[in-house]
């Protein structure tokens, strides 16, 4: 009988969510449990039965000794751990419950594909402001349709979800520091192991830290491309709304050969983004910021799964990018792998729909709402590229986020690092914005670096 009701509970939420209907928000009773049996932002405080997952105890807040911000990098807490366990092809079966499709596949694919597990370690931390904020509004928000509704400034609107597109919705608006400013190279590296450089900055702002921000809109976006030499100047510029489905992204390129703006309205869901030799496309960025309406999006449940976690390896200033692209994938001695539970999100593409994939499968890191993981499969049911995300806590800012992103192409062997860090200028977290700076006709400008 409970079962029963379980399941038509169910079914009334799938209905709600299908309708468009506002679902209902958080109970004042569930929302207690934030801070209490569950961190701030919604995981389980408690560690694993079998003690190798540790309970949450307020994550890693202070930088280790050394840490000079804006100078040193960011110093690896762990960085005298050795791994516990080496997964490769040749005993990856036996670890195959606490793997991904997409992990089983690199370690069959690629020789030099392995995976290195450490210990665990929950770092995610966000500031208490911010934490505040997440428990004053869960009893608000609500899911209308596809979109958001009484956000009120929350960076994780469903701590305790009931859907799988909740789950996303966490991380599409998880806390970032509010706006940054950051210097990053990219890397479409080719089966046979040749590359090139492409090197860019990207400034971010989310609608609460800009001066003047506009309705239904959740930041905006501009980049400038500094390498190769026939990209440079070029920019992009997004304003990216809450509810894409009630308005899409608006966005705007600049070339600097013709110095000329023009709309970008393909700048969506499956659209190829410029220099990543058609690896990523633009729904892909950061994991996935797409609109949500073309796929249905299955709320799986919680696994424990081997994840890249606390990359400061990877991230390291003495490290070179030469030391982290190899052909086949990048060098996975910099990679640090962690046992971690993780919500799994299975989307599966509408009737009537199209996209280029038919199915993609995400794995979100429950400390931080990060996508960890993706596996997407070809509208022939084929697994077809694989999304690597290492997360690290960026201890100085209380933001967890990306070391890099990587994603790989099954069918013709290559792969594009993104988002690199380690030979570039420190990322500046808290940036506020002026709107004016974010309009079409400011990218000739800033191309020109005025």
């Amino acid at each position: 009988m409970q079962l029963r009701k379980n399941l038509m509970t169910l079914a009334c939420l799938a209905a709600l969510a299908a309708s468009g209907q506002a679902l209902a928000a958080l109970s004042a009773a569930d929302a207690a449990r934030l801070g209490a049996d569950l961190t701030p932002i919604g995981a389980e405080k408690a560690g694993n039965k079998a003690g190798t997952i540790p309970a949450w105890d307020g994550g890693l807040t202070k930088p280790p000794a050394g840490f000079k911000a804006g100078e040193t990098g960011y110093i690896d807490p762990f960085a005298n751990e050795k791994p516990t366990l080496t997964i490769t092809k040749a005993n990856a079966d036996q670890y195959k419950d606490n793997l991904t499709a997409g992990e089983m596949a690199l370690l069959k694919k690629y020789d030099n594909y392995k995976i290195n597990v450490y210990p665990t370690h929950r770092t995610a931390a966000l500031p208490k402001a911010i934490t505040d904020k997440v428990k004053d509004q869960a009893t608000k928000v609500e899911l209308q349709g596809f979109g958001l509704a009484n956000v009120g400034g929350t960076t994780t609107p469903f701590p305790i979800p009931k859907s799988g597109l909740e789950v996303i919705w966490n991380h599409n608006v998880r806390y970032l520091g509010g706006g940054f400013e950051r210097q990053f190279s990219n890397f479409p590296v080719r089966a046979n192991g040749e590359t090139f450089l492409i090197k860019a900055t990207e400034n971010r702002i989310f609608s609460q830290n800009m001066d003047a921000p506009e309705d239904n809109r959740l930041l905006y976006f501009r980049s400038n491309l500094l390498a190769p030499a026939s990209l440079v100047g070029s920019m992009t510029l997004v304003h990216e709304p809450l509810d894409q489905v009630k308005e899409a992204r608006s966005a705007w390129v600049y070339n600097a050969g013709q110095r000329r703006v023009r709309r970008a309205p393909d700048l969506a869901y499956d659209s190829i983004t410029d220099g990543t030799e058609g690896m990523r496309y633009t729904d892909q960025y950061d994991g996935y910021n797409g609109a949500p309406d073309r796929f249905d999006f299955k709320l799986v449940g919680k696994k424990e799964i081997y994840v890249p976690y606390n990359a400061y390896k990877l991230a390291s200033k003495s490290v070179e990018y030469k030391d982290i692209i190899q052909p086949g994938s990048v060098n996975s001695d910099l990679v640090r792998y962690e046992l971690h539970r993780v919500w799994v999100v299975d989307a599966t593409l509408k009737a009537g729909q199209k996209h280029a994939f038919g199915r993609r499968t995400f794995y979100i890191d429950e400390d931080s709402w990060s996508i960890v993981w993706e596996d997407a499969y070809d509208t022939r049911g084929n697994l077809w590229r694989v999304g690597m995300h290492p997360i690290m806590q960026f201890y100085d800012a209380g933001v967890t986020w990306y070391a890099a992103n990587i994603w790989h192409d099954l069918s013709n062997g290559g792969y594009f690092a993104s988002s690199l860090m380690n030979q570039e200028p420190a990322w500046k977290f808290g940036q506020k914005g002026q709107l004016k700076d974010f309009q079409p006709d400011a990218l000739r400008r800033f191309a020109g670096g005025k």
